[in-house]
């Protein structure tokens, strides 16, 4: 069987497990029957960075933990090569501190952000609360399947830091 064209980078050489992010997109991929050969990237910088992306595209002057750029809908056709779903970049420090902050595992903690910055890719938001409540249900079942507690979910978003949106 084919597998997801997922690409994880981390010039910086954060400690990441690439493996395990790979399979939290996979598993929300699964889960919604994208087409295997699908793509995204996930890109991990520093707080300045994602602090200038989240200015640039949202007009908002602080850092977050995760952005999703959705690509074009339907996803790029490009001859020989798979349908590109989009691009998340997730703050690194940031995603650390929090996860410090919150008392839960790093690696958790990076497979929520993955999980719930897929979902965007996907089209999901939590604009309002039947978008929020079919979007935590969807994410709630992908963490179920990777074994991770969902209760990391309402300590992340109720934060005052936490400002992730989809572009």
């Amino acid at each position: 069987m084919t597998a997801y064209a997922i690409d994880v980078r981390n010039e910086a050489g954060y400690a990441v497990d690439s493996a395990a992010l790979v399979l939290a997109a996979s598993t929300v991929l699964d889960q919604h029957e994208v087409n295997r050969e699908s793509g995204l990237t996930v890109v991990f910088v520093d707080d300045a960075a994602i602090a200038a992306y989240n200015r640039q595209f949202r007009g908002v002057d602080a850092p977050t933990d995760v952005l999703s750029f959705p690509a074009d809908t339907p996803p790029v056709e490009i001859p020989d090569e798979p349908p590109y779903l989009g691009d998340l970049i997730i703050a690194y420090p940031y995603a650390s501190a929090q996860a410090a902050r919150e008392r839960h595992r790093l690696g958790d903690s990076l497979a929520l952000l993955v999980i719930h910055g897929t979902l965007h890719l996907l089209g999901y938001d939590h604009d309002t609360p039947e978008n929020r409540a079919e979007m935590w249900a969807a994410q709630d079942e992908a963490l179920k399947a990777l074994g991770i507690p969902t209760d990391i979910v309402p300590a992340l978003e109720q934060h005052p830091d936490h400002h992730d949106e989809q572009e």
